[in-house]
């Protein structure tokens, strides 16, 4: 896609927690950004009231209310389908952008001579280190097995999936599967295929994208030097329903795209170990939110938005020398 005009963001938002503003703010103050849609889930009243008083601000955002949870995927596609851009990036809505980022993507997006591509940033934790999960190996029912029982190996297991412990590739680099917190298309290539597949409702869809666009005979890639800061964990959303929601999506990826009868074998055997790994984090989020709320002038303060509040400080610190550092 050669010389691409115009780069549109979609955001899909339910229950996010107080970064949201902040991702907000990052977005409207990008000058690449020609265009930033977001899809509102049945936010509370206030975080409603917010987004309204921002669009009215703001001639290039637009909010669109559903009145209800459809899922990320489909939050996704209702935006991809209204946006106007040739590429589109969806961004979380608790994930901090900047030029510097913008830009690059949309550089890598304008050199691409394939119609049909996934372009995901370098995605960090907000002491700068790149964040689980961001890029990633194959999955399947074999390495999922083996990496919810925390088997470590490069052929299976932990470290074949997960690859933010490898060395960071100096340009655009080919890989497997980037992380839907911040992943760019062609906006044409998406709406042709359907979008987003939607019978994931939370999580997984963004792995079963990628994996569609390399058997079309598309390419995946990871762009280094478009440093993106995801909080996470500061949704309202109760950790049960995430994770639940989780451990189904994989086993629908696996069923999908593993349908012989030994991979059907293996994608049961896996489901017992995914949802034990799933319900362990449960009762870990649970416990360690219990143990970290703290009284603060009466007003009860839970671990997510204290996380939050000492985060941003560390955060935009954190993107700057990562960007000062791709640039030497």
């Amino acid at each position: 896609m050669p010389g691409a005009s115009q780069l549109s963001i979609v955001t899909v938002s339910w229950m996010s927690g107080p970064s949201l503003k902040d991702a907000i703010e990052a977005v409207l103050a990008t000058p690449s950004v020609g265009e930033y849609i977001l899809v509102s889930h049945e936010n509370p009243p206030e975080t409603l009231a917010m987004l309204r008083d921002m669009a009215a601000e703001h001639d290039h955002f637009t909010l669109i209310e559903t009145g209800e949870n459809l899922g990320f995927a489909k939050g996704c596609n209702i935006g991809a389908k209204r946006a106007t851009g040739d590429v589109i990036l969806f961004l979380n809505p608790d994930a901090l952008i900047n030029e510097e980022a913008a830009a690059a993507l949309k550089a890598s997006a304008g050199r691409m001579h394939l119609e049909d591509w996934v372009i995901g940033a370098r995605i960090l934790n907000d002491d700068g280190t790149e964040q689980r999960g961001g890029r990633r190996g194959e999955l399947t029912p074999l390495s999922a097995m083996a990496g919810f029982l925390n088997h470590n190996s490069s052929t299976f297991g932990r470290d074949a999936i997960h690859m933010e412990k490898r060395p960071v590739p100096a340009g655009l680099s080919r890989v497997p599967t980037v992380s839907g917190a911040a992943m760019m298309v062609p906006r044409a290539a998406f709406l042709a295929r359907g979008g987003f597949d939607e019978q994931y409702f939370l999580h997984v869809e963004d792995i079963d994208m990628c994996r569609q666009v390399r058997e079309a005979g598309g390419e995946v890639f990871i762009e280094p030097r478009a440093n993106i800061l995801h909080y996470g964990g500061t949704s309202r959303s109760s950790p049960l329903f995430v994770e639940t929601h989780k451990a189904s999506g994989f086993v629908k990826y696996f069923w999908k795209f593993y349908p012989g009868p030994l991979e059907r074998l293996m994608t049961a055997l896996a489901i017992i170990p995914i949802y034990a790994a799933i319900w362990g984090r449960v009762w870990y989020y649970t416990l360690a939110n219990q143990l970290s709320s703290t009284k603060a002038d009466g007003v009860e303060t839970t671990g997510a938005t204290v996380h939050d509040l000492k985060a941003h400080r560390r955060a935009r610190e954190a993107q700057r020398e990562n960007g000062d550092a791709a640039e030497n």
